[in-house]
């Protein structure tokens, strides 16, 4: 399998503007978008807050990124171990296999569809 460094430089360069962007950006400015389902609907869809959530802990303040959206702060690890298992992926397909397997992503769905309702009922 080949390597592709001009993609890999483009990634990582993409990833750092963002970074920075959210980083320095208020969300809450004209320059971002709104949650398109929030604003046709009225409910707060699972990922509403990721962006000031991001920002917040950007800038070091962890419980208001949980205040943003308490799913993205707690799905962190988990994301972390996603990406650790797929840059893994050849060396240990058995980890890769285990993280990205079918109970898993179901749980996850579950756990993102069921806090998309908690949060509307209770208001969070």
């Amino acid at each position: 399998m080949k390597k592709h460094p001009v993609r890999v430089i483009a990634a990582v360069v993409v990833a750092v503007t963002l970074i920075v962007i959210y980083g320095l950006v208020n969300p809450e400015s004209r320059f971002f978008p709104k949650c398109m389902f929030l604003v046709v609907t009225g409910w707060k869809c699972p990922g509403c807050g990721s962006q000031r959530a991001i920002h917040a802990l950007l800038n070091g303040d962890v419980g208001a990124a949980w205040g943003y959206n308490a799913l993205l702060v707690s799905f962190i690890p988990l994301v972390a171990v996603m990406v650790i298992a797929s840059l893994v992926r050849l060396r240990r397909p058995g980890f890769y296999n285990f993280v990205n397997s079918r109970w898993i992503i179901w749980s996850v769905f579950v756990v993102v569809v069921g806090w998309g309702i908690v949060r509307n009922v209770y208001g969070l």
